[in-house]
């Protein structure tokens, strides 16, 4: 993809890529995107490259990959003698983190389950300081 454009202010541009001006100076601040040009008047003046190179970091963050991967991802898009198997190995790896991360999120799933269903059952109204959901979860794991 090759956008052909000229002379986009930080609003225009966050409006192309769908992100915000400060989320624009925050990356132009840790070095993601380049210290962009400045009209006569000091106005940060941006060019279709660099549409193009936030599109792909918003991307990027859009499938959960962090900062520093997205700055690998990045060098990686730009570099002519690097290979393309690194994105790959980077990619993967994310992957697996997130399954990881999803298996964790089942098990906690399933043991809010039991925890709700266990209030349901001993649940008996009253005021709330006297709720046996506050004496479960001030007990120990090993308890």
């Amino acid at each position: 993809m090759s956008v052909h454009v000229r002379g986009l202010s930080i609003g225009a541009l966050a409006k192309a890529a769908g992100v915000t001006a400060p989320t624009i100076r925050y990356y132009e601040e840790i070095g993601l995107l380049p210290t962009p040009n400045r009209s006569a008047s000091g106005q940060r003046v941006y060019q279709g490259a660099d549409l193009e190179r936030l599109i792909f970091i918003r991307r990027c963050r859009d499938f959960g990959f962090p900062i520093e991967q997205v700055r690998l991802l990045s060098g990686l898009a730009i570099s002519p003698d690097r290979d393309c198997i690194e994105v790959r190995d980077i990619a993967s790896a994310h992957l697996a983190d997130v399954r990881a991360k999803l298996a964790e999120l089942h098990e906690l799933e399933k043991s809010l389950e039991v925890f709700v269903d266990q209030c349901e059952e001993a649940c008996c109204g009253g005021p709330g300081r006297n709720c046996v959901v506050f004496t479960e979860l001030t007990k120990q794991a090993s308890d």
